[in-house]
């Protein structure tokens, strides 16, 4: 007899913190919670991007699953066909389609 084995999915969420500890605090709760759903953070499908009074901060590295999270400044990423950068501007928003 066949079983299917229950699989889930999450699709695009946000940490927006507004101290560097409780964003590390936050993805480590989220971790634990995915661990608790049979699904795990995939960090090469993460980006980080850190700010200090509106200023680039190159300084902080996040980790998920004990692996560091890529920067969005070395590493742009697309989303719900929208590539994200270091500028996050919408001026070229027109032309990505």
């Amino acid at each position: 007899m066949l079983h299917a084995t229950p699989k889930a999915f999450m699709h695009d969420t946000s940490i927006m913190c507004s101290r560097e500890n409780d964003t590390r605090r936050m993805l480590v709760r989220l971790d634990a919670l995915m661990n608790l759903s049979g699904m795990c953070l995939k960090q090469h499908k993460s980006r980080s991007l850190s700010t200090r009074k509106g200023n680039l901060d190159k300084d902080v590295c996040f980790k998920v699953v004990n692996q560091d999270i890529p920067r969005i400044s070395r590493e742009p990423m697309k989303s719900l066909e929208r590539w994200y950068d270091l500028f996050l501007k919408d001026t070229k928003r027109g032309f990505e389609a």
